[in-house]
């Protein structure tokens, strides 16, 4: 016979939505009793999440600053027709410091790894140990639903972090070096100097498919890395993954495919930018906006959950409608045409883009002048995609 576990908030998932909810909640209430289930031994799982400093709106930083290892003033870009650099704040977190924040500012009790759960409901969670929580409130976090519900692209990577010889002497992250060959669609190398002799490298692909020939792609990495001039380096960190980049699809059966009337956060909720597939910003937005509203009862917290991830679908149409062009009316080879235009473009833009916060004016501009794929078949790709 399993033990009654009672709290106000239970959190399936210890990745980055549920962390941050389990952060603010604790600020907004610091008598609330919080519980974060995750069935790996850590929190955050084996990630580097980057952001620009404008995706985090000033009056939330606190919930992120704790997390930050890395930070860089600029950035730059090299395409083959473009070399740009690009003021604006750039960070990272990796999912080392993301589990020890958690761990410092949460009561021992808060977090529950080693956990695996067997079902949940808007009140209750049943554990593979026989161990059962009752909640006022359940929100899941485990990643994400049914992705067949949704017409996808992905972005996938994989990262090494390389320990370096001798000094790398560059002083700023290169968000993307799209000289690299175009393969399986926009390929681009990605470097973030964590020290100066670090270095992060991600092979990175806007492809049609998932899948990943690791083998493969870490050759290419060293390769890359030998091109650079870092010989002899050597990987002490890896990581992989595939990210949705959402053209279109039914949200509510989305959501409904993980369960109705339960609240869900993170991927979970399709709360990712949908042009890039990161979900930092949104985590913090949602976690602000959840630890704000003061009432994580389960039916209210469900009815929260749903609303804020309706909405945010219904704002990304803009972005899905670019993606539904890029990935059904380009040529995959000649994709890094549209980013290397895009690059061209005021940097003010660029940032609101990443941000998600495009204005009237910055999608009047993005769309107009000479397109970057034909237009007949951009126009029987949206007439074919359910973007909207």
């Amino acid at each position: 016979m399993g033990t009654t576990i009672r709290c106000d908030l239970a959190i399936v998932g210890g990745g980055l939505a549920g962390g941050l909810i389990a952060l603010a909640v604790k600020a907004r209430a610091p008598s609330c009793d919080v519980r974060i289930v995750e069935g790996g031994t850590t929190l955050g799982g084996e990630h580097v999440w980057s952001f620009f400093g404008s995706d985090v709106a000033q009056a939330h930083r606190g919930l992120v600053q704790d997390m930050v290892v890395h930070g860089w003033r600029g950035y730059d870009v090299v395409f083959p027709h473009l070399t740009r650099d690009v003021d604006a704040t750039y960070y990272s977190i990796t999912s080392e410091r993301f589990d020890a924040v958690l761990r410092a500012k949460l009561p021992a009790q808060a977090i529950m790894t080693g956990r695996r759960v067997l079902a949940l409901s808007a009140t209750a969670v049943v554990l593979g140990d026989g161990d059962r929580i009752e909640a006022g409130g359940v929100i899941d976090c485990r990643g994400p639903g049914d992705l067949d519900t949704l017409e996808l692209g992905w972005q996938k990577f994989v990262g090494h972090e390389l320990a370096l010889p001798t000094p790398h002497g560059i002083e700023r992250p290169r968000v993307m070096d799209a000289t690299v060959a175009q393969i399986d669609g926009y390929r681009f190398v990605y470097c973030l100097p964590f020290a100066p002799d670090r270095m992060f490298v991600e092979d990175t692909y806007y492809s049609d498919t998932p899948g990943l020939d690791v083998p493969a792609i870490r050759a290419r990495i060293a390769d890359y890395a030998q091109a650079r001039g870092w010989a002899g380096a050597q990987v002490v960190r890896r990581e992989a993954g595939s990210l949705p980049i959402t053209l279109g699809g039914d949200f509510d059966a989305y959501w409904r495919s993980t369960g109705k009337g339960i609240a869900k956060a993170g991927m979970r909720a399709g709360l990712f930018q949908p042009a890039t597939g990161y979900s930092l910003p949104d985590a913090v937005r949602f976690a602000i906006a959840l630890a704000d509203s003061g009432d994580w009862s389960g039916a209210s917290l469900a009815t929260f959950a749903y609303d804020h991830a309706r909405e945010h679908w219904r704002r990304g149409a803009f972005y899905r409608m670019l993606n539904t062009m890029m990935f059904r009316a380009g040529d995959p080879a000649e994709r890094w045409r549209i980013i290397e235009r895009f690059y061209r473009l005021d940097p003010a833009l660029i940032t609101r883009f990443y941000a998600g916060r495009s204005s009237i004016g910055d999608k009047a501009r993005i769309v107009t002048g000479k397109p970057p794929v034909p237009v007949g078949r951009a126009l029987h790709a949206l007439r074919t995609t359910a973007w909207r």
